[in-house]
């Protein structure tokens, strides 16, 4: 045998015996509000086993803070906001692909602690003197959407902290460092354990639209176009009315 067909011969039979190589997994990064952290990562557990080989991975932010990060370059493939109005900065600078779609609705809820120990029962009381509430910074979702829940009910918004997300709100009335908060209904169901919700009178209530979109920056603009499909189909839309959310 010459050399040359003894090294094509130990050639091939290296590569028969050589493991094949491992595929990396597709990585999926999805910025979405914070308030839909439990919800989400539910939807991207139920899209992995779909679509095999593929890794989703979450920032949860508020909604503004997720934006500038968007408009300063963060990878990211998909945005899932908790306003209209925050997804509307992306499309209006052209980083969203196609038409942004609602794909949730969400009621606001008072967050109090175990037990309610301050007997809170309407938005009113959260106006009275020396009880600690928290809310949302004016900026995000549903701080705004809890000033105008006060507008409606007639109270002046009480004064106190301001968070840069629902969490945030929802960890200072668990830890006792607040008396009450206004949330989303979601977010005391998720954090049902360490917190109780009062319902917000419908007549008071906002009701929150969360919208979906790929992000025209996105490495992988048909896998995250898939995952934005999965969320709006029957099977993620059951997800999110599993936790809680409203349903287009």
């Amino acid at each position: 045998m010459s050399v040359r067909r003894a090294l094509l011969a130990v050639a091939l039979v290296c590569s028969l015996a050589a493991p094949a190589a491992a595929v990396e997994p597709t990585t999926l990064t999805v910025f979405a509000a914070a308030s839909l952290t439990a919800a989400f990562e539910a939807e991207g557990a139920a899209f992995e086993s779909a679509h095999p080989g593929t890794k989703v991975v979450f920032d949860f932010a508020g909604s503004p803070t997720l934006v500038q990060q968007i408009r300063d370059g963060a990878p990211a493939d998909v945005f899932a906001s908790a306003d209209e109005a925050n997804m509307k900065m992306l499309a209006d600078a052209g980083a969203v692909t196609g038409t942004p779609a609602v794909f949730a609705r969400n009621r606001l809820e008072i967050v109090v602690g175990k037990g309610n120990p301050k007997r809170i029962a309407t938005l009113a009381d959260l106006a009275r003197p020396r009880l600690v509430v928290v809310l949302c910074g004016d900026t995000v979702p549903a701080g705004r959407y809890a000033l105008e829940a006060f507008r409606k009910a007639g109270v002046t918004p009480p004064a106190g902290s301001r968070e840069l997300d629902v969490k945030a709100v929802v960890s200072k009335v668990a830890l006792g460092e607040a008396d009450a908060g206004i949330v989303y209904v979601t977010d005391v169901r998720a954090a049902r354990h360490s917190v109780e919700g009062i319902p917000v009178p419908e007549s008071q209530n906002v009701v929150g639209r969360y919208p979906i979109a790929a992000l025209g920056a996105s490495p992988q603009p048909d896998v995250a176009r898939s995952f934005v499909q999965f969320v709006l189909s029957a099977p993620g839309q059951a997800i999110l009315g599993d936790y809680g959310f409203l349903t287009p």
